[in-house]
């Protein structure tokens, strides 16, 4: 019997240990050769793109002007980690434990493993979380010959049963749930990526997978009449759930899979997700998804490069500095 990959020694590359046995000049060095990969650590300016700097380190932590422009930068000048109050070696540390997390990491856990504020913790996930979904924007899965399969889950919206029988009521009728729920939709292309987006029913996500699906596309789906308008655009094979899980080449398993990475994150580590965030944790579990053969060493590179590479957060930067000012 083949051993899964997770258990095999190929699955280690980095540890938590060999990250905070890091001196911090180490762990700059580090963070700066996934910056400027291409220049293999070189400091290039973001301002003009120049590759002449000279350092001007201010606290112990390095930082550069540029010769050309005169305007002063450092290695975490606009990133996801921009206007950083820990040590970098913590960031480091902090995708090192958010990418080891098979399920996902909670805020409140990572906070107590860093000893930081649970605000802190919660922010960074969400950036991390940032950095893993900017690999989706605009993503067109599909194409000639190839299969993809759409499926739909149901999230959030509980309504707690009344305590007597009598008093219960269907709570899959509409007039009797909360209005909360939402649907995330999931476009999983066979040996390849997955797309997801968060709506109300799963209706209204027709025109999403006409845009993020490719003509030619082979399109595995069940029997739901959400997915009724996909038939003129697309082969269809359909799958009638209450029958078979697979049935006439027909089989959607690969979103199922997705799905239930998702379920197990929603109930075992955050055990509440929010409407408004729904969407990113989706992102975050298709990721995951789609890594789950890499090295934890490989992860950490990608998602510490995406942090590198995209720019301040618009929504999580001063997050919680704007709500107090409401």
């Amino acid at each position: 019997m083949s051993q899964h990959f997770l258990l095999s020694a190929a699955a280690r590359s980095i540890s938590l240990r060999k990250v905070l046995r890091m001196e911090e000049a180490e762990a700059w060095e580090v963070f700066c050769r996934i910056r400027w990969a291409s220049t293999e650590g070189k400091p290039v300016c973001p301002h003009c793109g120049s590759l002449t700097s000279y350092d001007v380190p201010r606290n112990g932590r390095p930082r550069y002007r540029c010769k050309d422009c005169r305007k002063d930068y450092s290695p975490t000048s606009g990133t996801l980690f921009a206007y950083h109050k820990l040590s970098i070696r913590e960031y480091l540390a902090a995708i090192v434990l958010f990418v080891n997390a098979a399920k996902g990491i909670s805020a409140l856990q990572l906070g107590r493993d860093l000893d930081v504020q649970y605000k802190t913790a919660f922010v960074l996930c969400h950036k991390l979380r940032e950095a893993m979904a900017s690999e989706m924007k605009g993503m067109v899965v599909g194409g000639e010959g190839e299969e993809v399969e759409v499926d739909g889950c149901y999230v959030g919206g509980y309504v707690k049963p009344a305590n007597h029988k009598k008093n219960r009521r269907d709570r899959r009728l509409a007039e009797n749930q909360s209005g909360k729920r939402r649907v995330v939709v999931a476009i999983r292309e066979r040996d390849g990526r997955t797309v997801t987006n968060v709506f109300q029913n799963e209706a209204d996500a027709t025109d999403f997978i006409k845009a993020r699906v490719a003509k030619g596309t082979t399109v595995h789906a069940d029997e739901a009449k959400s997915w009724d308008d996909l038939n003129g655009r697309f082969a269809m094979h359909r799958v009638n759930h209450r029958e078979a899980y697979s049935w006439d080449e027909a089989c959607t398993n690969m979103a199922e899979s997705f799905f239930s990475r998702l379920r197990r994150a929603e109930l075992g580590q955050h055990h509440h997700i929010s409407g408004l965030y729904l969407t990113r944790y989706a992102g975050e579990m298709a990721w995951r998804e789609d890594y789950r053969r890499q090295s934890n060493g490989e992860l950490f590179k990608i998602v510490a490069y995406r942090a590198a590479s995209l720019r301040q957060s618009v929504d999580f930067t001063g997050y919680w500095q704007r709500g107090a000012s409401r």
